[in-house]
Order: C-alpha cells, then structure tokens, then sequence
C-alpha cells in the first residue's frame, strides 16, 4: 500500500529525482521520460472516461490501472538487485487482455478504407490525444531498452495499448462513424 502523507518534499528542488530504488537521477533521465510519458497517457486516457459509454469506460480503467503498474515497472530498473527482483512488473496476461478487448471491439467495426483523422465523438477524438501520447511513450521505452534492461512485456504492452486505443476511437464512433481522410481533398 502506498502512503502519500506529504507531497512535497524539496529533494527535486535541484533537477533530479529518485526512481523506486532511491538512486537520484536527473529529472531529464530517459527512464524518467518514458515513465512520466507514460502518466501522461493514464491522464489523457482519464480525460477520455468523462466521455465514454460504460463498457468502453470499465475498459479503459483497467487500462489506467495497468498503466500505473507499467509506470511502476519502468521505474525500479531490472538490474538484477533484490529490490528488482520484488518489483511490480507488468505482464504477458495484461498484454493478452488488450488483445481481447481489441478483438471484440474491432469484430463490431467496419474494415476501414482509409486512414482515419482524429474526431468524431468527445471520447473519440480524446482517445485519438492518448494514442499519439502512447506512441511516444512506447518510441521513449523502447529507446530505454536500447540502453538499459526493460521488460519484454513492457514494451509489448505499450506496443498493444496504442493499438487499443486506436480501436477504442473507432469504437467510440459507432452510430457516428469515423472521420476518415480524404487524400488530396483540399488541393484545388
């Protein structure tokens, strides 16, 4: 169980902070990159609920649930220590149950013929916001891992959640349908 008695506590007053380890790093790190990229896709995703019908909502807090405990991953490194060894680490089951959701979402859409623009919806055009995000939280872990051990099933997960979220979009669109692009539309 986490306790937040204090919020702030002055030791980031100098540009670093702490991963789970303790180690202080700078707040520019990669690692602390990608796993504040990540918060940032959990509070995109949270605007997205205020929008989304309940079976997309219970979907999507799992996902905010998941998305704490990759943030949680990314920031104990795997390096071999006893306090890595005991880390929350995400897992191949939640990477199977986006799997799921996107083929039971997807088997209710229409193949698409075109790419597809962000909007629609409130919820769809939010979702759309916390795939780009996602995107860029996934090319940052996969930067991480370049350089540092990262857990496969991390970078699958961000991996599949942009997928998901893609879907989720188009999922949110049903009864308005996508806002598709129209190549060279406005060139005359």
């Amino acid at each position: 169980m986490v306790v937040l008695n204090r919020i702030y506590t002055r030791t980031g007053d100098k540009g670093e902070t702490a991963l789970g380890t303790g180690k202080r790093v700078a707040k520019f790190d990669l690692r602390i990159e990608a796993y504040g990229t990540v918060d940032e896709t959990n509070a995109c995703v949270g605007v997205a609920r205020l929008h989304a019908a309940d079976d997309l909502d219970a979907m999507l807090a799992r996902v905010q649930n998941d998305l704490f405990d990759l943030g949680a991953d990314l920031c104990i490194p795997e390096d071999g220590s006893e306090t890595a060894a005991r880390a929350l680490r995400v897992n191949e089951a939640q990477v199977a149950r986006l799997e799921r959701e996107i083929d039971a979402m997807n088997g209710k859409l229409q193949p698409l013929k075109s790419f597809v623009l962000p909007g629609g919806a409130a919820a769809a055009a939010q979702l759309h916001v916390a795939r780009t995000v996602c995107r860029r939280a996934e090319r940052l872990i996969v930067a991480l891992a370049q350089k540092e051990p990262v857990s496969e099933a991390a970078v699958k997960y961000a991996n599949r959640l942009s997928d998901f979220l893609f879907v989720a979009a188009r999922f949110a669109n049903l009864g308005q349908g996508d806002v598709l692009w129209v190549p060279g539309a406005n060139r005359n």
